[in-house]
C-alpha cells in the first residue's frame, strides 16, 4: 500500500492506494504541536496495512517535519514530499513557480485526469480557483475559506454564536443562526458562480469542465447555479498518487 498525505492548515487528509485505487481515506485535524510519535499514535487508529511507500503534499513545514520524522522511525521510509527536485509533469506559468503551493499542483494533476483542460475549485482553509490546459499551471485565485470567513465573523462580532454549517432551508430567515449559516454558504455558492462565470468570459471558454473538491464542497456545490461537472474530495489525494508513479 501506498500512503499519501496530505497536509493542510486545518487538516491532514491521507489515503492507502493499491496501485488500483484508493482504497480509504481518512481526515484529521492538523495540529502544529503534536510530536511524530503522536502523529504515529494518531495514524494508527485507521492504517492497519503493511506500508511500501509514502509521499508527502504539505503546506505546513512544521506538520511536514512532524510526519517525514514518523515515516523514518516507525515505517522506515523516507518519504517523498512534493516541492523543489520532485517530478510532477505539470509546467507552472507563474511570477514565482516555486511559490505555487503543493496542494494546488496535486489539485491540476488530478483534474487532468479527468479532462485534459478545466477549472478546479477546491475549498479548504483557503477557497482557491486554478485554470490548467494540456498539463499546464495556467493561473489561479485565491480567497477566504468558507472556516476561515466564518470563525473571522464568530469572533470579531461580540453577539454572533458560533454554529455549525448546515443548509437552511430558506435564504432569508428570521433567526440569527439560519441567517449566519444561509449568508455563509448561500454567498460562498454565489461566489463561486460568479467567479466561474467571470473565468469563463476572462478565457473564452464557455463549456470548460469545471471539478471541484475541498472538505466543504458538498454542501457548497449543491446550491451553485452554475454547473460543476464532477465532484471529487479525494482530488488531491488522487494527484499524489499520479507525482508517486512519476519518482518511484
Amino acid at each position: 500500500m501506498i500512503l499519501l498525505i496530505d497536509i493542510g492548515n486545518s487538516n491532514i487528509c491521507f489515503a492507502l492506494h493499491n496501485h488500483i485505487k484508493i482504497t480509504c481515506s481518512y481526515r484529521i485535524k492538523s495540529f502544529l504541536d503534536k510530536s511524530s510519535d503522536e502523529y504515529y499514535l494518531l495514524f494508527q487508529e485507521f492504517i492497519k496495512d503493511e506500508i511500501e511507500d509514502i509521499i508527502i503534499s504539505s503546506v505546513v513545514p512544521t506538520i511536514t517535519s512532524a510526519i517525514v520524522k514518523m515515516s523514518l522511525k516507525y515505517y522506515n521510509i523516507q518519504p517523498k514530499v512534493v516541492g523543489q527536485g520532485i517530478k510532477t509533469g505539470l509546467k507552472i506559468i507563474a511570477d514565482d513557480p516555486k511559490s505555487v503551493g503543493a496542494d494546488l499542483i496535486c489539485d491540476v494533476i488530478g483534474a487532468s485526469l479527468f479532462s485534459q483542460t478545466g477549472l478546479v475549485i477546491d475549498l479548504g482553509t483557503a477557497s482557491k480557483i486554478m485554470y490548467y490546459k494540456d498539463h499546464t499551471f495556467m493561473s489561479c485565485l485565491i480567497a477566504p475559506g468558507v472556516a476561515t470567513s466564518t470563525k473571522a465573523m464568530t469572533n470579531k462580532a461580540a453577539l454572533l454564536p458560533n454554529f455549525e454549517l448546515n443548509v437552511p432551508k430558506k435564504i432569508l430567515n428570521n433567526s440569527t443562526i439560519p441567517c449566519m449559516q444561509s449568508g455563509v454558504l448561500y454567498g460562498f455558492a454565489s461566489m463561486v458562480d460568479g467567479l466561474i462565470l467571470r473565468i469563463k468570459k476572462e478565457i473564452n471558454q464557455e463549456n470548460i469542465c469545471v471539478i471541484a473538491t475541498g472538505g466543504l464542497i458538498s454542501l457548497i456545490a449543491p446550491l451553485c447555479y452554475e454547473k460543476i461537472n464532477i465532484i471529487e474530495p479525494n482530488l488531491v489525494l488522487l494527484g499524489l498518487y499520479e507525482i508517486y508513479l512519476k519518482n518511484k
